[in-house]
């Protein structure tokens, strides 16, 4: 290895911010050259160098594709899988060969398989729609989704709550359509969720909830931003909002309080076995989603494997953007 690529590398994961830019900045100008030496930075989770190895892969794009792909058919061995995730976060599935593509479909069939023997991790920080598991067809065709690929809950979330979830693409005419991913999990307790941050800002998720009421009979959304301190939760039935709650919406709540509100309205502060403090919060109704979660349907974070049922979807907003359409690597 020259030796100036060989400073250029080690240069990557420098303590200091304008070293790595820099050295960043002449290896991409050097494109494909440098493909095989920054290769072993995504295997390297100790320092920033898969960061900066993931950086560098993105930057470069186009003009590293071609050795990527010569390393998967050609070698040598000990790259090709990093090769791999390479071209994953360059191009998405539409950078893999026939042969990789089905690969990998066959490491998520195997990982499907194992799925209810780990342990199942869905996010709670977030926001996502929960309806009833035997309306699958109906809550699909309420939120217009496209694309439908098994997915475990490792790929699903990641897809939809950390990867890139929206992109922009051209349609025929000239015009912009942008597309978003969502995660529909497997069945746990006789309800399914749906994960799509930037999927549920943009449509709306008590809207969302609505219309996936008039389909599947009934559609919640959730919505924890502790950052915020922001609580919201929506349920909806037959098309019809009966209860909902948002902290700084005017007003705070909608409809009538449920059944499972009034053990706390109208609660005697002095019964020992309530907890006074949740008493004296939910005076009004509850206003914690997980708290109305666990009641209504799932709470995330209580999922189980021994509670799950079927398999996770992966999917998209628009007919003609597939999933392979967006760019990353995602965990399986």
């Amino acid at each position: 290895m020259p030796d100036s690529i060989e400073s250029l590398v080690g240069d990557l994961t420098s303590d200091d911010r304008t070293v790595r830019t820099e050295a960043q900045d002449a290896l991409v100008a050097l494109g494909s050259a440098a493909v095989e030496h920054v290769l072993p930075l995504l295997d390297d989770r100790r320092t920033a160098g898969e960061l900066e190895g993931i950086a560098f892969f993105r930057r470069a794009a186009d003009s590293a594709v071609p050795r990527l792909q010569e390393i998967r058919r050609r070698g040598p061995g000990r790259l090709r899988r990093a090769a791999l995730r390479a071209l994953a976060e360059v191009r998405g599935e539409e950078g893999l060969e026939s042969r990789d593509r089905q690969a990998v479909e066959r490491l998520v069939r195997i990982k499907l398989l194992r799925e209810k023997q780990e342990r199942v991790t869905l996010p709670r920080e977030t926001r996502w729609l929960a309806f009833p598991a035997d309306r699958l067809e109906g809550a699909v065709a309420a939120l217009g989704l496209h694309d439908l690929r098994p997915a475990t809950c490792a790929m699903g979330v990641a897809a939809t709550t950390v990867a890139k979830d929206a992109i922009e693409n051209e349609t025929p005419d000239g015009g912009k359509v942008v597309a978003y991913r969502a995660f529909i999990t497997p069945e746990f307790k006789g309800w399914r969720l749906v994960y799509g941050d930037s999927f549920l800002d943009a449509a709306g998720g008590p809207e969302l909830a609505e219309r996936i009421s008039e389909r599947c009979g009934e559609g919640h959304f959730y919505s924890i931003d502790t950052y915020h301190n922001a609580n919201v939760w929506w349920i909806a039935e037959n098309g019809r909002v009966v209860r909902g709650h948002s902290t700084y919406a005017d007003p705070e709540w909608v409809g009538e309080p449920l059944p499972f509100e009034l053990t706390y309205i109208e609660a005697d502060a002095d019964d020992p076995f309530l907890d006074r403090d949740l008493v004296e919060r939910y005076s009004e109704g509850v206003t914690d989603p997980d708290m109305v979660a666990l009641k209504l349907s799932v709470e995330p974070r209580r999922m189980r494997p021994a509670t799950m049922r079927g398999h996770g979807w992966l999917a998209t907003t628009h007919p003609a953007v597939p999933s392979g359409a967006f760019r990353g690597a995602l965990p399986i």
